[in-house]
């Protein structure tokens, strides 16, 4: 019976502790109203980070930035360096010492078709000829009425048959695959860069492709 009281006396001491804390920490946390203060903050490294923010000083950097240059030359993670610069000796540098990585197969050669039929036949035209749709007559009508579209300068065709030469030189059909690839990488005249666009594979896929459409 004595040990039955006890333990009650115990339970119910322990209750009371833990209403009374439970009772402060609500009190606390409410305020009085006349200041900004949030009361007691449970865990506060949790939501307020170690680390600087980008745009924060830091002194332990010469310049006191926190958002720091890489280093020089480096290279990021995924990214592939082309060290070829945008000039006509670059161009011809690219031509004598670049070579297509991938291997001609009929999977390389079907996304090449699909990506030159995505990015450059609206210009180089389907066969590569130079007669995609924007180098010819168009126009639109609208709440405006019919209006004639700008029409863009035909490039030179590759293919071996129509002979057509090139405005750096040489014959389009003899272009190599480093030349071909640094005008895409960089555009030439009318050609923007298509960078951006396709990565370093898909490049490679359509100058395969491109060197079929030379043949013909």
């Amino acid at each position: 019976m004595k040990e039955n009281m006890l333990a009650m006396n115990k339970k119910n001491f322990l209750g009371s502790v833990c209403a009374a804390f439970a009772l402060a920490a609500v009190v606390s946390s409410c305020g009085d109203g006349k200041t900004r203060s949030t009361g007691w903050e449970f865990s506060r490294n949790m939501y307020d980070p170690i680390a600087y923010n980008p745009d924060q000083p830091n002194n332990n950097f010469k310049n006191k930035m926190t958002a720091q240059l890489p280093p020089e030359k480096t290279t990021p993670i995924g990214f592939e360096r082309f060290e070829f610069d945008n000039s006509l000796e670059e161009y011809e540098r690219a031509g004598r010492e670049l070579a297509n990585p991938l291997t001609v197969t009929e999977e390389n050669l079907a996304k090449g078709d699909a990506l030159y039929h995505t990015y450059c036949a609206v210009c180089h035209g389907k066969d590569g000829k130079g007669d995609g749709p924007i180098t010819k007559d168009r126009s639109v009508t609208d709440s405006r009425g019919t209006r004639a579209l700008e029409n863009f300068p035909p490039p030179p065709s590759y293919q071996k048959s129509d002979g057509a030469n090139s405005s750096r030189g040489g014959a389009m059909s003899e272009l190599s695959v480093g030349k071909i690839y640094h005008t895409i990488y960089y555009g030439h005249n009318s050609m923007g860069s298509h960078a951006s666009q396709l990565s370093p594979e898909e490049r490679w896929q359509v100058v395969m492709y491109v060197q079929e459409l030379q043949k013909k």
